[in-house]
């Protein structure tokens, strides 16, 4: 069974909020999550969520290689992907599923922010779970 884990970051690279959804769903699935956050901030995706029509409000679809913002996306899914093995779920059940995914986002939440949050000069947040990486 394949599954699509989208999640939110914040400004500091922290999960706020995930879905899950089946892994032949069209991103547009998602729509509903960002759009609860309509009006309070703008959330960055790649091409894959934009909808043919109505496409939420605080949607911004960024093309490959624009808004740099979003190399704090793909360094937490790398470092979920290595750290976490979250290419590696045998879940037999959804349920089961799922609950490791949550487990992932509190764990990954509490882990980057061990030795307290690292902001470079330019304002970066800079994420590391490589003391953890077993």
């Amino acid at each position: 069974m394949g599954v699509k884990f989208c999640f939110l970051l914040n400004q500091f690279g922290l999960v706020v909020c995930w879905d899950t959804a089946r892994e032949k769903d069209h991103d547009t699935i998602f729509h509903p999550m960002i759009a609860q956050f309509d009006k309070q901030t703008l959330i960055l995706a790649d091409m894959g969520f934009h909808a043919k029509e109505g496409d939420p409000s605080n949607l911004k679809v960024c093309k490959r290689g624009t808004w740099n913002d979003r190399m704090l996306v793909e360094t937490t899914l790398s470092m979920l992907t290595h750290v976490c093995h979250l290419k590696k779920l045998a879940h037999r059940t959804w349920q089961y599923l799922e609950a490791r995914l949550a487990f992932v986002s509190a764990a990954y939440n509490l882990l980057v922010q061990w030795n307290g949050l690292r902001i470079d000069p330019d304002h970066r947040v800079r994420l590391s779970m490589t003391e953890f990486a077993l």
